[in-house]
Parts: structure tokens; sequence; C-alpha cells
């Protein structure tokens, strides 16, 4: 081999190794920060919610139907038999110390899933997570509805709505 030859594989294997650093990087940011650019990209085509109505003083606040959820019960993984009450505010589920439900899961993402009410329903929308987000051996790709009683699998760690 001459010594342009060997330069030259020097080279193609120097920035074959830094385009692996740069992805491996990429991922660590992406599970450690949560992918913030796709977020504002879906936001910003997502409309706004409509502002809450506001109630009468000494109103008594509205009950939800009968048939809706009222908690989230841990059925599977290391926090299994916790309940969460459900109220009309979002769930977020993942390792973040500031997530509603703090997951010490190896495959939970720092920011993995969350749940939110909307329209007398909940919906379960993965976060960008690394190992996904499954509605009952269905991954879920988009905001999903959740029905009562069906498994939500998050790494090894199986929530479900409960009345």
């Amino acid at each position: 081999m001459n010594p342009l030859e060997l330069t030259l594989i020097r080279i193609g294997f120097l920035a074959v190794l830094w385009l692996f650093v740069i992805a491996a990087v990429g991922v660590v940011r992406t599970d450690l920060f949560g992918p913030t650019s796709q977020r504002r990209r879906r936001a910003a085509g997502r409309p706004q919610p409509a502002p809450p109505r506001p109630t009468k003083p000494g109103a008594k606040p509205a009950r939800p139907p009968r048939s809706a959820p009222q908690q989230l019960l841990v059925t599977g993984g290391a926090l299994a038999g916790t309940t969460l009450g459900l109220t009309d505010q979002q769930i977020t589920i993942g390792r973040a110390d500031d997530a509603t439900l703090v997951l010490s899961d190896d495959y939970a993402s720092t920011r993995h899933a969350r749940l939110f009410p909307q329209d007398g329903q909940w919906l379960v929308e993965d976060l960008g997570s690394t190992n996904g987000t499954y509605l009952d051996r269905q991954k879920v790709t988009q905001p999903t509805p959740v029905p009562i009683g069906v498994p939500i699998r998050i790494g090894k760690t199986v929530l479900e709505l409960r009345r």
C-alpha cells in the first residue's frame, strides 16, 4: 500500500468514528432532555385548548361521569400496587424527578409518556421515548384514548385506568 491510500483509509475511519460519537451523544441528549425540537414542531401545528370556563362563586365542582376512570393503578413493575387519583391535570410518567409518576425502570426514558384528559376521556401520548409506550400490545405513535382496564406498558411497568 502506498502512503496516500493509507492516509485516506485513516481519514475515512476517523470520519466514521466521529459520526458514531455524534450519534451516541444525540441519543444520550434525547434521553436526558427529551426531543425538544420535535415537541416544538408538534406543538406549533396543534390547536391551543380552549380556556377553562369561569364558574360561579360557590358552585359545586363538576363531578366526573360514573363510568369515567377515577384512578391510575400500577399493576406490574417495581411500583406495583401504587395508585394515583385522576383529576383534570395531566400525568407525566418517566424517570425525571419532576414527573408525576417517577419510575425507577431502566427501560423508561426521562420523560417517557403522559396521560391527559380530553373531551371526557383519557389519552396516552408517548413523548419520544427510546423504547416506546404500548397500549395493549400496540405501540403508541400518537395520542390514543385509553379504555378502562386496558394495560399501558412502559418498560417493565404496567399501568391501568380503574373506576
